[in-house]
């Protein structure tokens, strides 16, 4: 029996696929305590630069969290913040690893969907793609991490709008308040998200997850003179992809950078 969440390891290109067509998607607890061993795995192997998370042939990314576990994992304060631990772990590991990492959308991608895919460093939906971010539907409220997320992704007075009313969107209009980054025909999510890996595998993969070490410690409290920022600059001219680029760029041919 397939697993509802695996790595499908790849050169460049590595995929974990949610795979639970029954339920749209819909998140498990399990799932979410299996996906922190995924990306560790995907970052231990040299093959794969870049990591897609996406649905598979499902037609759907995730239709949220799977409701029927709702009175088993929520049913006391203690189970519901032990529940919110793991959640929350597994978006952590997503949104911390030192790999690039894109999620391709296909129809819905509502509540925990939501939640997953802003974790990842770009989001690529198809033109048919929904989303909604639903707790109030609920009676629920998003959790931190995940409103902090959101709120970098849209800004303050458009998190409200979405959280206030639970609205599902279509994509066009989620690519314009910036919830995804860029729009596929239908069906071809996978395949713009796929070519957008490519182009990032083909340069210094160094530089990459530099820039990505970056633009998170900017956002969590770095100063444009701080030690750690500064540093990471500088290690730059002495790393060999600098060597090797500059080198490649003079003799006018392709790069061969060295690190995965």
């Amino acid at each position: 029996m397939t697993s509802p969440l695996y790595l499908k390891p790849g050169d460049p290109i590595g995929e974990i696929i949610l795979d639970r067509p029954d339920k749209r998607n819909a998140l498990s607890i399990a799932m979410w305590a299996a996906l922190p061993g995924l990306i560790s795995e995907a970052c231990a192997r040299p093959d794969i630069k870049v990591l897609i998370i996406h649905g598979g042939p499902s037609g759907s990314f995730a239709a949220g969290a799977d409701i029927s576990e709702f009175s088993r994992i929520y049913d006391t304060r203690d189970r519901a913040r032990d529940s919110g631990a793991v959640i929350a772990a597994a978006l952590a590991a997503v949104e911390n690893c030192r790999k690039p990492i894109l999620s391709a959308i296909e129809g819905a991608c509502v509540g925990g969907g939501v939640s997953l895919a802003l974790a990842t460093d770009f989001r690529i939906a198809a033109s048919t793609a929904r989303l909604g971010i639903t707790p109030a539907r609920l009676g629920l409220v998003y959790p931190p991490s995940d409103t902090r997320r959101l709120l970098a992704a849209v800004g303050e007075s458009v998190a409200k709008d979405l959280l206030f009313t639970g609205r599902i969107l279509p994509a066009d209009d989620a690519l314009s308040i910036g919830l995804v980054d860029r729009l596929a025909p239908d069906g071809a999510a996978l395949d713009a998200a796929r070519g957008l890996a490519l182009q990032i595998s083909a340069r210094s993969q160094w530089s990459v997850q530099a820039i990505k070490r970056m633009i998170r410690g900017l956002q969590s409290g770095w100063h444009d003179d701080s030690d750690a920022a500064v540093d990471l600059f500088l290690d730059g001219f002495e790393h060999d992809d600098f060597r090797e680029g500059e080198a490649a760029f003079l003799d006018k041919r392709t790069p061969d950078f060295k690190l995965r």
